[in-house]
């Protein structure tokens, strides 16, 4: 899979392409990730990429000239490949960033074009030229657009085949509508906090099922929506059996 990135800037994603699980992705060829300046494609005189809102307001927006050269220059590097080509915008009135929607792009055969907005955002002709979609990571306002691009492409690249292991992805928070059990490790007793006996016993299933119970408590706690989802789909996995 291929990600191109366009920002204004580009030093924002010098530690993630460099750092941890995103590197060793990159270094074992299952993804690719270019970062190109947008402003290396404006036709003005002064090097500007951002201008005032028709219509007054506050802010500045990314113009169209820029961003739809970028975009054109990307969608030419990616069309040599035989694979769909996505445009994403991430932007805090986009549908919000999840599970489902990070599974659903790490299987697409697609190579994707994030465009990191700044300021007060970008043109809204680019976005209707280009049938963007728009993605959020919350409901809340950043600064700019890279650090949710960052975020959608760590949830997509770790799902990835060969970016991390089969085990760690089929027991992590979200897979099945549930939040990830408790963890424990060394020192057996910490202030008088003491590992529960089951995780020490070496018995496989009755740790599985303690597992499990954990799994359930915690999503009742912190995020009782999820049980919701997870018993219906239980509840027709059950049908799906009869």
């Amino acid at each position: 899979m291929k990600f191109i990135v366009l920002t204004l800037f580009k030093e924002m994603f010098e530690a993630f392409v460099n750092t941890s699980i995103i590197k060793r992705a990159i270094d074992k060829n299952i993804v690719s990730i270019d970062v190109v300046d947008i402003r290396d494609f404006t036709e003005d005189k002064h090097n500007r990429v951002d201008f005032p809102p028709y219509g007054g307001g506050s802010g500045m927006i990314i113009s169209a000239q820029p961003l739809s050269a970028a975009i054109d220059y990307s969608i030419e590097k990616l069309s040599c490949e035989n694979k769909n080509i996505e445009i994403i915008y991430m932007s805090p009135r986009g549908k919000v960033l999840n599970y489902s929607i990070s599974k659903q792009i790490s299987l697409s055969n697609s190579n994707y074009i994030i465009i990191c907005g700044h300021y007060e955002g970008i043109d809204e002709r680019v976005i209707e030229e280009y049938n963007i979609k728009e993605i959020s990571i919350g409901d809340y306002v950043l600064t700019g657009g890279e650090l949710a691009c960052q975020v959608l492409m760590d949830s997509v690249i770790r799902l990835l085949p060969g970016a991390i292991t089969e085990d760690s992805l089929v027991e992590e928070s979200h897979t099945n509508n549930l939040l990830e059990y408790p963890q424990y490790t060394k020192p057996y007793d910490f202030r008088g906090r003491k590992v529960p006996d089951v995780l020490i016993s070496g018995h496989h299933k009755n740790i599985a099922d303690y597992r499990k119970m954990e799994s359930i408590r915690i999503t009742k706690k912190f995020r009782p929506d999820l049980i919701d989802k997870y018993n219906k789909e239980k509840n027709n996995s059950k049908k799906e059996g009869n």
